[in-house]
């Protein structure tokens, strides 16, 4: 070795590395800092090479990427490498997912703390059962259910966008109820088997639920601006919309025998107005009015079509 040539021993490498002798001898053990030749008893030396190794291993572990990942930016080229931009992006993927776990169990303590203690088991069970953070996957599972067989892969996706609520990434109390309340519906046996989808859909066979479907969509989105201006219900383009998505899917035309007809069939249908309080609940900002879904504005049209009916009368 030149006399030049500018080494230290593990002792001096930890000093200006800020760290301890036995995180120098781990990261050596395992190939991630090149040593010097040995003097002549033996022991470690380490030039320069090391020191901005070693400073980068720092940086990356207390950022929190793994071992693995940090010998793959080593490998690459070490902070200037495409390698370290994958590693921070995934790493920010993972530590959103760990904050809205922590914002969701936040929320639930709150939940149990503030409910009188007798509600308190029950409570618990509910929001027990829920993933952390939580999952749509077990709504997503009872739509699916629900919808009729073999309906497109398009159109099931469209429905179940507007089906399954998001659980807010910052949730309240009383958000995190209405979710767990869900989950607990969704994921419950079906009395005698069979899921409560409306006869008036199913008889529409696949193809042309995916037609109902998307028109109800339509209708829907027509009745969002009054249902938040808490405007009663009133017949107009939203209930043509309405009235056109069941015409179209069952090949009829809108008049005033078919608007009677489906009045009728719509009142007896089951209903699952449970379901859409609650994703009201989820949707709605803490202190907001009301989100508008699918369920309210269904129960805003069908009133509109009782009223028209009523008035042609």
């Amino acid at each position: 070795m030149s006399s030049h040539e500018v080494v230290w021993s593990i002792g001096e490498l930890a000093e200006r590395a800020g760290v301890t002798v036995k995180t120098v001898r781990f990261y050596s053990d395992r190939g991630l800092l090149p040593e010097a030749p040995r003097s002549g008893g033996g022991h470690r030396r380490y030039g320069p090479e090391a020191l901005e190794l070693l400073r980068l291993i720092r940086s990356l572990r207390t950022l929190g990427l793994p071992l693995p990942e940090v010998r793959r930016v080593i490998e690459d080229e070490g902070a200037a490498g495409r390698v370290l931009e994958d590693a921070v992006a995934g790493r920010l993927r993972e530590l959103g997912s760990e904050v809205r776990a922590l914002r969701w169990r936040e929320a639930a303590l709150r939940l149990v703390r503030e409910c009188p203690p007798v509600e308190r088991a029950d409570r618990l069970r509910l929001v027990g059962a829920v993933k952390v953070p939580p999952s749509t996957a077990p709504l997503a599972r009872f739509w699916r259910a629900w919808l009729p067989p073999r309906m497109p892969a398009r159109a099931m996706s469209a429905f179940l966008e507007v089906a399954v609520p998001q659980p807010p990434d910052e949730p309240d109390p009383a958000q995190v109820l209405a979710f767990a309340e869900l989950h607990a519906m969704t994921t419950a046996p079906c009395p005698g088997g069979r899921q409560p989808q409306p006869e008036v859909h199913r008889v529409a066979g696949a193809h042309g639920a995916a037609a109902l479907y998307a028109g109800l969509a339509e209708a829907y989105e027509l009745a969002g601006p009054p249902l938040r201006r808490a405007r009663d219900p009133y017949p107009g383009e939203a209930l043509d919309a309405y009235v056109a998505a069941y015409a179209r899917a069952y090949d009829r035309r809108d008049s005033r025998e078919f608007r009677r007809l489906l009045a009728a069939r719509l009142a007896a249908e089951p209903r699952l107005d449970r379901y859409w309080e609650l994703t009201a609940v989820v949707l709605t900002p803490p202190g907001g009015r009301p989100e508008p879904t699918p369920g309210s504005a269904d129960d805003w049209l069908c009133a509109a079509l009782e009223r028209d009916n009523a008035a042609a009368a």
